[in-house]
């Protein structure tokens, strides 16, 4: 098919290059002229594990292009994708204006029928109000609006695209259904299932699925921080949940909070959605709250011990992006706790595999950055682990020890085992888990 692909963020992207990569073809359309030049010259503009390998090969036999000129690429597309950002507003709702301003301007250059898809994360209504963008100035005959949330997982994007745990497609239309269908047949052919829904329900699909998963981490927190006054383990705890059938494993790891582009956002927007539909939804204000709070518990440990007195100490941080294998920092819990640690009058020296780029970004020469762990480490009173990239699974603790002034360390991701940091003599303070004094 001939896809149009509106907006190379970060579900733009990887949506249209894995489509590029069963046989499409595929034009992305972005606003910034030097973001295309760049990926026009082979530069993947974000880092995600096994997307640069496709997106390599789909440009350079043709299956992948781009540009900005939005009539030229949709003029011979069969679906055009709506990748758009849909950053919060103050209040916590959506904001729609990049989704309905191209919208508008499709609803002037559209000559024959096209699918237009709502890819981006979008409230209930969303599609019903596009619909009505595009039958300002089109004819309703020559389109048709398909909600078709997504589910990525930073980090490992490109195997959920292309070997997805379900397709959900909300369409009201039975020629839009075929379409979509064929389209995506491709990527289910191990038997999970494309789930046809009305567009509402497609839309609020998505929203509910990250809600839930949100409130499981926040209510893992809660029962971490409980696990430490009752001097319970956490780890014990969850293994012994998760061993439910009812329950599972995946999202009881206690920690930090959470953070990225799609739980803050989309966790704000169901509620927001909740208030203007007069429901007190207060599940959902109860996880933000304590999320909010979680962020804030590793630098609350780090002050404690030094006896609520920061000043002058040096703080060893590794960890910047909000999650392994992506460079995204948006909503991460690392920016808070440099923030109190800053605020509190510590020096950070930090240290991320992807993520210090963007970092630097905003803290410019506020705090160092390390050309690698060790060398965070030199002359650090403490070391906070806020992200569990693998390489900091296995440090040499020997050399832990000769580097630090202090063989303090605060672990939010309860990367090591209690009993084994005691015996290597260092003060040592997890998420739900009895401190070691060392």
């Amino acid at each position: 098919m001939n896809i149009a692909v509106v907006g190379t963020g970060y579900v733009g992207l990887v949506t249209g290059t894995c489509f590029a990569e069963t046989g499409n073809n595929v034009i992305c359309v972005d606003i910034d002229q030097n973001k295309v030049d760049r990926m026009i010259n082979g530069e993947v503009p974000i880092y995600e594990p096994g997307l640069e390998l496709l997106f390599e090969r789909n440009t350079r036999q043709g299956r992948l292009n781009f540009t900005t000129d939005l009539a030229a690429a949709i003029k011979d597309a069969q679906i055009i994708f709506l990748a758009l950002p849909t950053p919060p507003g103050e209040d916590g709702s959506a904001d729609l204006s990049y989704i309905l301003n191209v919208a508008n301007d499709l609803s002037k250059i559209i000559t024959d029928y096209k699918v237009i898809v709502d890819k981006s994360t979008v409230p209930v209504g969303t599609a019903e109000r596009v619909h009505a963008a595009l039958a300002a100035n089109l004819d309703e005959s020559l389109f048709d609006v398909v909600s078709n949330p997504e589910f990525l997982r930073e980090g490992v994007a490109v195997d959920d695209f292309m070997k997805p745990d379900r397709v959900v497609i909300g369409t009201s239309s039975e020629r839009a259904r075929k379409t979509m269908k064929n389209l995506y047949e491709p990527f289910v052919r191990q038997g999970n299932p494309i789930i046809f829904m009305d567009e509402r329900s497609a839309e609020m699909t998505k929203y509910a699925a990250n809600s839930y998963l949100a409130a499981r981490i926040s209510f893992m927190n809660e029962i971490a921080n409980l696990c430490e006054r009752v001097g319970a383990n956490v780890d014990m705890v969850r293994i012994g949940m998760g061993s439910d059938s009812r329950i599972g494993k995946r999202f009881l790891f206690p920690g930090v909070g959470y953070g990225g582009s799609c739980f803050p956002k989309d966790v704000q927007a169901l509620a927001k959605t909740a208030e203007e539909n007069a429901y007190d939804f207060k599940i959902l204000k109860a996880v933000m709250n304590v999320n909010t709070i979680q962020k804030h518990r590793l630098s609350e440990k780090i002050i404690q011990y030094f006896g609520g007195d920061v000043k002058g100490k040096t703080i060893a941080l590794w960890g910047l992006a909000f999650k392994p294998n992506t460079d995204d920092i948006r909503e991460a819990p690392a920016l808070y706790i440099i923030e109190d640690l800053l605020n509190a009058g510590a020096k950070v020296k930090a240290f991320d595999p992807e993520a210090m780029d963007n970092v630097k970004k905003i803290y410019g020469d506020k705090i160092h950055f390390a050309s690698d762990q060790y060398e965070a480490l030199i002359e650090a009173d403490a070391l906070a682990i806020v992200t569990e990239w693998s390489v900091f699974r296995t440090p040499s603790f020997k050399v832990l020890k000769e580097l630090m002034s202090n063989p303090a360390i605060f672990d939010g991701r309860n990367l090591y085992d209690v009993e084994s940091m005691e015996d290597q003599g260092f003060y040592y303070d997890s998420i739900g888990r009895n401190s070691i004094e060392g």
